[in-house]
């Protein structure tokens, strides 16, 4: 047992800290019941919508043995009596021993990891991060690519409030990557992320269309959906939600080891025609979700690697 984490951010983690993740990512995806968490209790706290990731970690939670508590609205909290932040944290903290917490408001999660005496994992803070998913999609590269290094990675549709293609950037400083940017100017990468790309050494080339030409040198080719909820102008979500539709016929250009990627949920900017196609792998990708979320626990309540390779808790199905 090494000492507990909080997992706020995929910024501070080291290439050597991440590989070790996805290590342990690749030990449970072997076998994903176990008892390493057999008395434990983990709270999750979902104060915006989810389905997928609060699922998966729950169920990444239920197979380690752990016991789950939580709301997934925050209108059946008593944040609507007006209950700070930082007194649900210390409340919730006396009953749980590690938090999952999903807040609209960026910056939120590194909060509580400041106020709040047990493990915080950021299930998502605003646009801002989305730590746990760039975990599974960094597995789900290396799985479908044998590397992390070197490679072609192309972000499509909403740049600028998707936090999932922001913490991708920032998590492949360390492999060397050469992104492609796709979006409409209104949705474009937001100048900070570009900065980072610069002071990190990090290739980007920018693009407004989008055709089987523009994405025919693509390793990964990364969708995302445009988010109306973080419009306040819905005149302008109307005019830009259709721009980027991937459709089963582009993909006629495309490499052999291209795989697509998405986070989820897809609304209509992958046609349903490609789901068949041997280049999607938005469905295995969640999938992966759980694999890397029983990694995330292990790492933040202190268990290691080789307590998980020599761990005889292992339940066969």
């Amino acid at each position: 047992m090494t000492e507990k984490h909080d997992f706020v951010t995929i910024a501070d983690l080291s290439k050597k800290k991440l590989l070790y993740l996805l290590e342990m990512a690749q030990e449970f995806e072997k076998h994903s019941n176990r008892e390493l968490l057999k008395g434990q209790v983990v709270a999750t706290l979902f104060f915006e919508p989810s389905t997928r990731t609060q699922l998966s970690f729950q169920t990444a939670a239920n197979r380690l043995g752990a016991r789950v508590i939580g709301f997934s609205d925050a209108k059946t909290s008593s944040t609507t009596k007006g209950e700070t932040l930082k007194d649900t944290l210390l409340m919730v903290s006396n009953y749980a021993d590690i938090i999952v917490m999903r807040h609209y408001i960026e910056g939120a999660a590194q909060y509580a990891s400041e106020v709040a005496p047990v493990p915080i994992i950021n299930a998502g803070d605003g646009a801002h991060m989305h730590p746990s998913q760039c975990l599974l999609d960094l597995y789900s590269i290396y799985k479908t690519q044998g590397t992390l290094d070197n490679l072609n990675i192309y972000l499509v549709g909403d740049l600028k409030y998707g936090r999932t293609v922001h913490s991708l950037i920032m998590a492949m400083q360390h492999f060397n990557p050469t992104f492609h940017f796709i979006a409409p100017k209104e949705l474009a990468m937001p100048q900070e992320y570009k900065l980072y790309c610069k002071e990190h050494g990090i290739r980007y080339q920018e693009h407004t269309a989008f055709n089987d030409k523009v994405i025919a040198d693509a390793d990964i080719l990364y969708m995302t959906r445009v988010q109306k909820e973080r419009f306040s102008d819905l005149m302008e979500y109307e005019r830009v939600k259709n721009v980027y539709i991937l459709k089963n016929e582009m993909l006629g250009l495309a490499k052999p080891n291209m795989k697509i990627l998405h986070p989820l949920p897809r609304v209509n900017e992958i046609a349903y025609d490609v789901d068949e196609n041997p280049h999607a792998y938005y469905i295995q990708q969640a999938k992966n979700g759980l694999y890397a979320r029983e990694a995330i626990f292990c790492y933040c309540l202190g268990i290691t690697l080789d307590e998980i390779k020599n761990d005889k808790t292992v339940i066969e199905p």
